[in-house]
């Protein structure tokens, strides 16, 4: 859902520095703390998390502190409401290898009923680093690793129909469904069971039918919808074809392997202190939900399904983001080869604009990516408030967590945190000027204009115009150069840029993001007695990239050079522009 304004994020650290050794290799990285030169291809396979602090990782705090500030005015009553926009919040950031950031704010527990009312202060509980959240659909990322597991040891074939493995799943027309479109939500198949999988059915086997009988409401493959059923499918295909219970393959296949000691289906009872609340239900009467899983099918299937379950930590979280940095494998265990995971963030999805989808993870979603966003960005949200972005090309990890539902799932929209949290690791990193010692910068909210405008230039013949571009923004948030005789009506002026990812052509606004490269654009004017010039960056009601830079800025015309920007003479007037040196 598209939401208001766009605050800079992430994500507080109080972390312990790291040796000496590992300064010195993040600053031997030259891309290291640089938006502005993306990364190909997979982390160094032996790149381990560590902590450290923004200046470690060569990045920028100030943007970072922004978001941990957001974050706790976020965890506080609104005026307008009376009750915060979620109980609590817990983020980690983490950039080449070194977590630069966790914050936690607010409360893992704080109300006692549907209505909000606030338990008495010594019985509610702190959020803290290592809260335990409950994952909801960011499960959905594990089974769809233990089912890239089983397509590498030649168990599963991707194209092949899911009956083939559960011969039961082909009723109701859906024998030719295959498993790549249950990876991708292109299957046909409904969103949720209906009716929910707790009502009118008698037991977990007759829940498990339910799922399998569901029918199709579009044809495969020729729509895009999300679906849980998608995942509880792929959850019985796990267990059909390994012999075990979902929860124990992930637990021995990934978990596991990987350290993550936090992560799991059911956590224990001796993990209920640390373990954030969700909802208080009415219906179905599960009163206040904490330690079991929120998802109402996920618990009607005793609380292990493919789509939702999983209970987790940032520094959990952050482990398997680095893992599918790295290539599948983290400290020595591996558990994907690195040609599967690059084929979990190909998007498989290009009939469908707009739904990017890779096998299991979703790609170059905005409204949570932020400016980390990219065609390979990769991730996952989850109804209860959680959110996982994992950026390759910036080798970067931006962790969100909160009980958003706590204590109801009628309090509103979280994506403003999301995006804002991921926003600012984004902006925390370079983009260094191309020309001289600083470049003009705009990072603008939503629904705002600002504008870069030249004096009165006198040329006497036709005028060229060339200047540098750094434009990472989504497509209706466009820069434009405009020009005017009388500073009062102006009209765009056609560009034409050339670097990666420029537009193709001559065009008159400038826009795109995941490209991440400064681009060399140039205009020609007729000539005219009189011209100013302005360039105009303008944002509407959602969602806005890292920003918007200019650099380089030449005008010539036929009596030699009007304007030069490296030479500040004459200067350009600035409206939510700034000069900055990052």
């Amino acid at each position: 859902m598209r939401i208001g304004k766009l605050v800079v994020a992430l994500l507080v650290a109080a972390l312990t520095l790291p040796g000496a050794s590992a300064i010195a290799e993040v600053h031997q990285q030259p891309w290291a703390g640089r938006f502005d030169r993306p990364q190909h291809g997979f982390a160094p396979a032996n790149t381990v998390l560590r902590e450290g602090s923004p200046s470690d990782a060569g990045l920028d705090a100030a943007p970072i502190r922004a978001a941990e500030q957001f974050l706790t005015s976020w965890a506080q009553n609104d005026p307008a409401t009376g009750h915060p926009h979620f109980s609590g919040a817990v983020g980690l950031l983490a950039h080449d290898g070194v977590i630069v950031d966790r914050y936690a704010t607010g409360q893992a527990l704080r109300y006692a009923d549907a209505a909000g009312t606030e338990l008495p202060a010594d019985q509610q509980v702190p959020m803290r680093a290592d809260t335990i959240f409950d994952m909801a659909s960011i499960t959905k990322l594990f089974t769809s690793i233990a089912v890239m597991q089983l397509v590498e040891a030649g168990q599963v074939d991707l194209t092949a129909p899911v009956a083939r493995y559960l011969p039961e799943f082909a009723t109701n027309g859906k024998q030719d469904v295959t498993v790549e479109q249950l990876l991708t939500h292109t299957s046909g198949l409904d969103a949720d069971p209906t009716p929910s999988l707790w009502q009118g059915y008698a037991d977990i086997p007759a829940r498990r039918k339910a799922v399998l009988d569901s029918p199709l409401v579009h044809q495969p493959g020729t729509a895009y919808l999300y679906s849980d059923i998608n995942l509880m499918t792929l959850g019985f295909l796990v267990e059909q074809l390994t012999g075990a219970p979902l929860d124990q393959v992930v637990r021995e296949r990934i978990t596991q392997p990987l350290g993550m000691t936090d992560t799991g289906y059911n956590p224990p009872a001796s993990k209920l202190g640390r373990t954030a609340a969700t909802e208080y239900e009415a219906d179905p009467p599960r009163g206040l939900v904490r330690g079991q899983v929120h998802d109402e099918n996920a618990w009607a299937l005793g609380g292990v399904s493919g789509h939702a379950g999983i209970f987790s930590t940032a520094g959990d979280m952050a482990v398997l983001a680095q893992t599918i940095l790295d290539g599948g494998s983290y400290h020595g265990a591996r558990i994907l080869r690195p040609d599967t995971v690059q084929q979990m963030l190909t998007d498989y999805n290009q009939a469908f604009p707009g739904n990017d989808h890779g096998l299991g993870f979703e790609l170059d979603q905005m409204f949570y990516m932020g400016a980390l966003s990219s065609p390979v960005t990769a991730g996952h949200t989850g109804f209860t408030g959680t959110t996982l972005v994992i950026d390759p090309e910036s080798r970067s990890i931006a962790i969100l967590l909160t009980n958003r539902v706590h204590p109801s799932r009628n309090w509103g929209s979280i994506n403003l945190a999301r995006e804002t949290w991921a926003t600012s690791l984004a902006r925390a990193m370079a983009v260094l000027p191309v020309r001289g010692p600083d470049a003009w910068f705009s990072g603008i909210g939503n629904l705002s204009t600002a504008t870069l405008t030249t004096p009165a230039l006198h040329p006497t013949g036709a005028t060229r115009v060339e200047f540098d571009a750094f434009v990472d923004t989504e497509a209706t948030d466009p820069l434009v150069l405009e020009s005017s005789t009388d500073g009062i009506t102006w009209q765009p002026v056609p560009l034409q840029a050339s670097g990666p990812g420029a537009p193709a052509g001559t065009v008159t606004a400038l826009s795109g993001h995941g490209h991440r490269s400064w681009w060399r654009v140039a205009a020609q004017l007729p000539a005219a007695g009189q011209v100013i010039l302005r360039w105009r960056y303008t944002t509407d009601t959602s969602y806005t990239g890292r920003g918007v830079s200019v650099d380089g800025v030449r005008v010539t015309s036929t009596n030699g050079i009007l304007l030069d920007g490296e030479r500040l003479s004459p200067s350009l007037s600035a409206v939510g522009w700034a000069r900055k040196s990052r």
